[in-house]
């Protein structure tokens, strides 16, 4: 590497860019047959550019990364607020997170140290506990159905404070009769998917007038049907904490941390179910009360931090006046006083001595109903945005290389986090402190316009998620094909377009497997010379490009969407390559071992471990077959050849040799025994004795009948039903399918038995709906074809004589005048006179058919 460059800082050293694509890659895992020309096909070096990332501190394109210390990178990432479950919201920013880490760690080689907190001290954390326990204590009273329905309908009327326009002053007073009018007359519009503001789009202020609506849709069911206080709980909720929150004995803190112990672990099940990695290191506030006071003393001794009424306050302007930048992430949003008050919490309203307002808490004094721990200034609680800076300083230090979090935490608190870090860690002589090098924010997940939260209840848990609508690689592929500081709006098309990206290569997966087991069985490998196929080396040059383009887009911010689909291109070139005639099947596993690695690196195989040097990745939804016990493992397989071997030898084809030297040779329990032996533990290797076993009784049943040898019908009804059997129900039911072959032996694939199951479902039914709609069919034209022939019955003499229109006939029948006395109009005549002759030859069509009967 040049030296100029590194004094630069434009490129890490060698040892931090070492990058997969950067290593030689054995292309051909097995030996080459010694036929094979020397002529390898190897991975040319590549002139490594810098790893660029978006950074929030420096808006605009990417900027080099170079780490302050070669090889090693600091990490903080804010973690959750631990008041309530995570949603997909959540999900967005923490598998994004771990996409990078882990592209920096299995990529590019970087050992990261990886800090995360949970907030379990917070305005919410305080009000979801207290109030939870205050409706614990108003369901022990002893309540009459009477005085339930009086306690709703006070906290009902109270919540209309969020709902101005349901309640005018000069309106009648709102109740659960005349709710519903009142709503559609005043939220109607919104309802409906329109805006508050006409001429405006519909965002986060309509989601949540929404979201107070369904409180009041409860509540107002609640107080119809006399369902209880339950029923209406996000209404009562408010009311009651307004009533009795002052009451709570906070100095037993078990009603708090009781909610925060249950909701960090739902968090930590959660992350490890998307196959998130675990922090190196978790912090918790409760556990840094001590440290946060000191940091805030500090920060106060040095001038930027002032006392008023027992709380602490960061002071914006002398640390402005010092020569410092507040706001350096958002600073448009510097005097944004709806975010300001956003970031000090709801319960941080009333505490006043504030010298500006845009001045933020680093300690706040402790009201009745509210948790507190001992400080210079009296009985009190941390500050939102401090417990990072404390925390986040002391696992990493005056400075690390990133820190990380939604987009949604830029301002204000990474914002204050930077000033009070900077602050404290601040110099007069050094000049401005740098707290963080790379400040990198995850988008936003997006729903109808509005982003996901929980504060609006339009959010869907990642529990509901992974058990309903995604599976933690589905949803992993859909934030891999957005840009990590991309918003993302979920929409079919993108779901469509991640299932379709995973059904391609999970059929790669599987196809590149059958087709590698299958050279295994047929010792064919010899025959697989390079030196004439020019789709291999095609294919090989496409695998070149592939990783150089890979390489760059990873080296640009992450790119996971680019990178993404250079996946997709190279596996639809092996997959036509795959296709064509005697393929090359080294040439396809080599392309298919680099893809195993990469997805590994992505994240997308739960099962997989560095440095994924596997091939294919374990189903999304199955647990890890690897490491089973052998004998276990190979019993399902083992009983369906037995029982297969049985019947086709009661049969009675004893006369095909083929199928009789299958039966008296083929022996796969002592192919099981050898790879018992030699330690294998993987299910599907283990099984394939028994599998191909099967398969191979199966092809010669199918050679039988297309062979054209005469058979017994019953036999040959036999035969055939037992070759389906095996393929759609036996082998099926394992998750093994075969693909049947005109020239050659069923191909063996590995597949969920669940797919197969639903696949072989929705073929029948589909069959059965076919069926249905031919038999809909045939009774349709049976009752048109009798219904034809009763009306045929009719002689067209008679046909218009029962008619009370006309009252006069010529010898035809034909109507000569009508029921008023006056002829029959000569339009009209005309017309009756062509139904006439319709009638007349259809019914010498039924004379003709049944006769004068």
């Amino acid at each position: 590497m040049h030296s100029f460059a590194r004094l630069r800082g434009l490129i890490p050293s060698t040892r931090t860019i070492s990058a997969i694509s950067t290593r030689p890659i054995r292309l051909f895992p097995r030996p080459l047959p010694s036929s094979y020309p020397r002529r390898p096909f190897t991975s040319s070096p590549l002139i490594m550019a810098a790893i660029t990332v978006h950074s929030t501190l420096k808006p605009g394109p990417p900027v080099p990364f170079v780490p302050k210390e070669e090889g090693a990178i600091s990490w903080y990432a804010c973690g959750p607020t631990v008041y309530d479950l995570s949603h997909l919201g959540h999900a967005r920013n923490y598998v994004s997170t771990d996409i990078i880490r882990r592209i920096l760690m299995h990529y590019f080689d970087y050992k990261v140290n990886f800090v995360m907190n949970y907030t379990d001290v917070d305005d919410k954390i305080i009000i979801k506990a207290r109030r939870k326990r205050l409706l614990e204590l108003e369901k022990e009273k002893p309540y009459t159905p009477e005085q339930i329905h009086d306690l709703i309908f006070k906290a009902f009327q109270a919540y209309t404070k969020s709902l101005p326009l349901l309640a005018p002053q000069d309106a009648a007073p709102l109740d659960e009769k005349n709710y519903e009018e009142r709503k559609q007359a005043a939220y109607g519009v919104v309802l409906a998917g329109g805006p508050l503001v006409p001429e405006t789009k519909p965002g986060d202020a309509e989601a949540k007038v929404k979201m107070h609506l369904n409180n009041m849709d409860a509540a107002a069911e609640a107080l119809k049907n006399g369902s209880g206080l339950d029923a209406a709980e996000d209404v009562l909720l408010p009311y009651l904490d307004s009533l009795y929150k002052e009451t709570i004995d906070t100095s037993d803190q078990t009603i708090f941390t009781d909610l925060t112990k249950t909701m960090e672990k739902a968090f930590a099940d959660d992350m490890e179910a998307l196959n998130v990695l675990p922090p190196d290191v978790i912090t918790r506030v409760t556990e840094y009360v001590p440290q946060i006071v000191a940091f805030v003393e500090q920060i106060t001794q040095k001038g930027f931090a002032y006392e008023a009424d027992g709380s602490v306050y960061f002071d914006i302007g002398a640390f402005e006046k010092a020569g410092n930048t507040y706001a350096r992430l958002r600073p448009e949003s510097k005097n944004d006083t709806a975010l300001q008050e956003e970031g000090e919490g709801s319960l941080s309203t009333a505490l006043g001595g504030k010298k500006r307002s845009g001045d933020f808490a680093l300690w706040k004094k402790s009201k009745p109903g509210e948790p507190y721990w001992p400080s210079p200034w009296g009985a009190g609680r941390p500050g939102w945005h401090i417990e990072c800076s404390v925390m986040a300083s002391d696992k990493l230090g005056e400075q690390m290389d990133i820190h990380s979090g939604g987009i949604d935490l830029a301002f204000p608190h990474h914002d204050n986090e930077l000033a009070q870090s900077e602050a404290y860690f601040h110099d007069c002589c050094k000049g401005e402190h740098t707290w963080v090098k790379y400040f990198l924010h995850m988008g936003h997940l997006s729903i109808a316009g509005s982003k996901m939260s929980k504060s609006l209840k339009n959010f869907q848990t990642i529990q509901d998620a992974l058990a309903s609508t995604y599976t933690a690689r589905n949803m992993r592929i859909v934030f891999l094909l957005s840009r990590w500081n991309d918003g993302v709006e979920i929409s079919p098309d993108m779901r469509k377009q991640a299932d379709n990206w995973e059904t391609t290569l999970d059929n790669f997966f599987t196809n590149i497997k059958a087709r590698l087991s299958e050279v295994d069985a047929s010792s064919g490998i010899k025959d697989l010379s390079l030196s004439e196929d020019a789709g291999a080396r095609g294919l090989l040059e496409d695998f070149e490009q592939a990783k150089k383009d890979l390489d760059a887009a990873l080296r640009n911010s992450f790119d996971t969407p680019t990178a993404m689909q250079v996946l997709l291109k190279l596996v639809r070139n092996a997959n036509i390559y795959m296709n064509s005639s005697n393929p090359n099947v080294q040439a396809l596993e080599s392309v298919a071992r680099w893809v195993t690695k990469i997805v590994g690196i992505f994240g997308l195989d739960a099962s997989a471990q560095p440095p994924y040097d596997g091939l294919g990745w374990s189903s999304a939804t199955a647990s890890n077959k690897a490491n089973v016990d052998p004998q276990t493992a190979v019993k399902p397989y083992a009983a369906v050849f037995n029982q297969v071997k049985q019947e086709v030898a009661a049969l009675g084809l004893s006369g095909n040799e083929s199928i009789k030297s299958l039966l008296e040779q083929q022996n796969p329990d002592s192919e099981f025994a050898e790879l018992e032996k030699s330690g294998e533990k993987d299910a599907e290797k283990l099984a394939l004795p028994f599998i191909r076993a099967t398969s191979k009784l199966r092809d010669e049943l199918r050679a039988t009948i297309s062979s054209g040898v005469a058979l017994d019908p019953k036999v040959k009804q036999a035969v055939l039903a037992l070759s389906d059997r095996i393929r759609d129900y036996d082998l099926t039911d394992l998750g093994v399918q075969l693909d049947d072959r005109v020239d050659g032996p069923s191909l063996v694939k590995f597949v969920p038995a669940s797919k197969l199951i639903q696949a072989r479902e929705e073929k029948a039914a589909l069959l059965a709906e076919k069926a249905r709609q031919k038999e809909e069919a045939r009774k349709a034209k049976e009752k048109a074809e009798q219904e034809k022939w009763e009306k045929a019955k009719l002689s067209p003499q008679d046909m218009f004589k029962s008619d009370a229109k006309y009252t006069e006939f010529d010898a035809d029948g034909l109507p000569t005048k009508l029921a008023d006395g006056n002829e029959v109009p000569k339009s009209q005549a005309k017309k009756l006179k062509k139904e006439w002759e319709k009638q007349k030859k259809l019914h010498e069509e039924y004379l003709a058919k049944f006769g004068s009967a």
